[in-house]
């Protein structure tokens, strides 16, 4: 696959540079990306599914490394190992359920008749993709009918279920591609419209004449206050300068020029005006599966101020940015020290960095890091493209996007079989 190797060459070295910011734009370009790669890989005609698995893991490996503190592509790499698998399971219960079934009808044609279940393959498909997640107690209290067991039934003929055995491999290896690139396709698709998704709900949250705090710029965020503004909520919005990248500045300007009363303080300022908010609205990077949240640096000062004056503290994200992860996971690098740049100017302190110590080392150094991590429980809800959700609840959310199998991406050792 020399195309497709050269278009990961391209996006690692992307990912390497830092030229691609913000979680939508990295997902979005990792989902395309693996899109290719399943397009192009050419399979087994017995192993479909695991050969496709493994070319997503060789990339996946790739990828991660090149940035482990963009959780959204080991998100994504992730999110297509699980539709891979699904769709796999579900084509693989059709094609049995639908042989059963015929099987059925040919005992009823000789006279044989039987009270068998009539199952449809979309219910069977439906019951092959819940055994990919694991049990909850939602599962045990739903009402599930016996019909949803895939029929048992003996064979009509040696020589007829063989036939249908090799038709069923044929075509299952004609759709299973097909079916995985129009599932990645619906990803990519969702991962472009969760702004709209979450700003829908927009007025459910926001009501008149309140005041909203947030910190630095989300496009999250602006698009979310600006649909309650459509909405002719009237209200007016703190914003927090965000230093040292000063991100607050550029969404201040932004509100504005939408017609939103807007206030810019400085991050210090946060617990002085904390008392006059009624609700805290921020963006987040990514959100663990602990329900923590890996957010711009000084978002835990606003939120330990939020629990202090018993403000809601509400963190807006995609489903892109949920990550199957917990923060103690060794594999999890929770920040990145950013350049000194943005703190100081070129020369400035240079009398401060001379090596006077005696010891090799500056008397000055400079540490600029990008994120803070803010425990569950300063969270007071999540609203993502899916709905409002308790942080107690993202794990749930979680398993059903994610398989269990995938949480480390790397390959399975090469087998002799």
């Amino acid at each position: 696959m020399p195309d497709v190797q050269a278009l990961v060459n391209e996006f690692i070295i992307k990912l390497k540079k830092r030229k691609v910011e913000g979680s939508q734009a990295t997902a979005r370009m990792t989902a395309e990306l693996l899109r290719s790669v399943i397009s192009q890989q050419r399979v087994p005609y017995n192993n479909q599914a695991g050969a496709l698995i493994d070319a997503i893991k060789a990339v996946g490996e790739q990828l991660i490394a090149a940035n482990p503190v963009e959780l959204a592509v080991g998100n994504i790499v992730r999110r297509v190992l699980h539709i891979i698998r699904e769709e796999d399971l579900s084509l693989a219960t059709a094609a049995v359920a639908g042989l059963n079934l015929s099987a059925v009808s040919d005992d009823e044609d000789d006279g044989e008749r039987e009270d068998h279940p009539v199952l449809s393959a979309a219910a069977v498909a439906a019951a092959a993709r819940s055994t990919l997640r694991p049990p909850s107690l939602q599962t045990l209290l739903e009402d599930m009918p016996d019909s949803a067991a895939v029929p048992q039934s003996s064979s009509s003929g040696g020589d007829s279920e063989g036939k249908s055995k090799s038709a069923d491999k044929s075509s299952r290896s004609r759709k299973l591609k097909h079916d995985i690139i129009e599932a990645v396709n619906e990803l990519i698709q969702d991962i472009a419209t969760c702004h709209e998704q979450i700003s829908e709900q927009a007025v459910e949250h926001i009501h008149q004449n309140e005041v909203i705090l947030t910190l630095g710029r989300s496009r999250t965020v602006m698009e979310f206050l600006c649909a309650a503004k459509e909405k002719k909520r009237s209200f007016r919005v703190f914003v927090a300068e965000g230093a040292p990248r000063y991100q607050g500045h550029v969404l201040a300007k932004e509100l504005v020029a939408r017609g939103l009363q807007t206030t810019l303080i400085t991050d210090s300022a946060v617990f002085a005006m904390i008392s006059r908010v009624n609700m805290v609205i921020v963006g987040a990077h990514a959100v663990m599966a602990n329900g923590g949240v890996i957010a711009p640096v000084g978002l835990n000062m606003v939120a330990l101020a939020a629990q202090r004056h018993a403000v809601p503290f509400v963190v807006l994200a995609g489903t892109h940015k949920l990550c199957p992860l917990y923060p103690h996971n060794p594999e999890v690098l929770l920040n990145e020290l950013k350049s000194p740049s943005e703190l100081l100017d070129f020369g400035e302190f240079s009398d401060c960095m001379d090596f006077g110590s005696g010891n090799g080392s500056p008397l000055l150094h400079v540490v600029n890091p990008a994120f803070d991590y803010v425990p569950p429980k300063l969270v007071s809800l999540f609203i993502t493209d899916t709905g409002g959700h308790n942080p107690s609840y993202m794990y749930r959310l979680i398993a059903d996007y994610y398989s269990a199998d995938d949480l480390v991406v790397q390959r399975r050792p090469a087998s002799g079989n």
